[in-house]
């Protein structure tokens, strides 16, 4: 019982954080906070707890199935990439909430558009196939539509903020 306790704090917690990302994504992009170095720590330490508690909500889960190992290795490999893609994309821009460059077109950032958020899907996606966790399965979809709406914020942002987002926008993907 109490492991089932603490599992559901976790769905909790995922739920939470990815409450507290969104509103945060929203008053970004209405302009009524401004990135600095704090809200980069407080965005960064929340999705660090999401990270987390999303990894061990699929560990826990009482209702997780065994799955054959070929779909296991499927989500570890969407898994990983994900987190490579993610990882990638930040030592390429070497920043997060208060990168004040130009528009970055190169590396990982010449492919896809949003390669940080495509990670993240990657690894939502992935993490419930590795675990056969049935709750992370259902808790996806929610979830990936939630990181397609900060990815949606964010497109506003960079077309009003580079003049060549458009054309960047046409040669790559995602």
């Amino acid at each position: 019982m109490k492991n089932h306790l603490l599992f559901y704090a976790l769905i909790l917690l995922c739920v939470l954080t990815h409450i507290v990302r969104t509103i945060y994504e929203i008053l970004k992009h209405r302009k009524t906070i401004k990135p600095n170095k704090l809200s980069f720590l407080i965005i960064f330490t929340n999705m660090m707890l999401l990270w987390v508690s999303w990894f061990a909500v699929g560990e826990m889960d009482p209702f997780r199935k065994e799955i054959p190992n070929i779909y296991r290795y499927i989500g570890f490999f969407l898994s990983g990439s994900g987190v490579v893609l993610f990882l990638t994309a930040l030592f390429t821009i070497k920043s997060l909430e208060t990168y004040e460059g130009d528009l970055v077109s190169y590396g990982v950032y010449s492919i896809f558009r949003h390669p940080m958020y495509l990670g993240f899907i990657l690894w939502i996606t992935g993490m419930p196939l590795f675990s056969g966790s049935i709750i992370a399965t259902y808790l996806a979809v929610p979830f990936i539509a939630n990181v397609l709406f900060w990815r949606y914020l964010e497109e506003k942002e960079l077309i009003e903020r580079f003049p060549g987002y458009p054309a960047y926008r046409k040669k790559t993907i995602f």
